[in-house]
Order: C-alpha cells, then structure tokens, then sequence
C-alpha cells in the first residue's frame, strides 16, 4: 500500500487559482508545509490545469511539460505536488504523473483536505 497525502493547501491554492478545486478527502494528520521551493499542479474538474496558480492555456501533456520545465529551471528534486479536484477524471491526473516521472521527478505528493468529522 502506497498512499502519498501531503500538505494542506486548498486554501492557498483556491486564492492563487482562477479554478475552482474541491479536493478530495482523507483522515489523517496535516502535513507541515515545506520552506524548498515547489511545482504545484493543479487539475479542475473539467481537466484544466494551472502551475503555481497560473492557468495553462490547452490540456495537453505536452505544453504541461513545457510549462513544468521552464518552472523546475533542470532541478528534479523539487517537491512536486498534485492537486486534483475530487471529480477531475483519473485520465488527467495520471497525465500530469505521467509527465512528471518521464521528466524524472521523484518528490511526488497529491494533496488533499482533511475529512470533516461527520462521515
């Protein structure tokens, strides 16, 4: 069992995003927000993609990839987290892993909100 849930960021996130992201839920303890400097991609219900609160223009891999490049500036290590909308299809949040392990980065996390207590 891999699961990766880091960092609490819808809020931070939905102010920089012209999107709007409802992230899905899970039960456990907030990760502590990292000072490294990081690529955050976020993917909207309908697909769209934005980079650091920037919206990218189309929704294909290969201008994600670019977009993500001209970011990392070469550096791999970067943490890279994914913030998908809770009803963004798996076809585009996999395209964004995708990219991201064929351009070799390693520091993968999704983030997500925190569960409210009433389920």
């Amino acid at each position: 069992l891999f699961l990766v849930i880091f960092l609490m960021l819808s809020t931070t996130f939905n102010k920089a995003s012209k999107l709007q992201i409802v992230l899905p839920e899970a039960k456990g303890d907030a990760a502590k927000p990292s000072k490294a400097k990081s690529i955050e991609i976020g993917v909207s219900a309908s697909g769209a993609y934005t980079i650091n609160g920037q919206e990218l223009a189309a929704k294909d891999a290969k201008q994600l990839q670019s977009a993500i490049e001209k970011l990392s500036d070469g550096k791999r290590d970067m943490p890279f987290i994914i913030a998908a909308d809770g009803k963004a299809s798996h076809q585009s949040v996999i395209t964004v892993m995708d990219v991201a392990g064929q351009m070799g980065f390693v520091n993968l996390s999704i983030s997500t909100r925190l569960a409210s207590d009433s389920q």
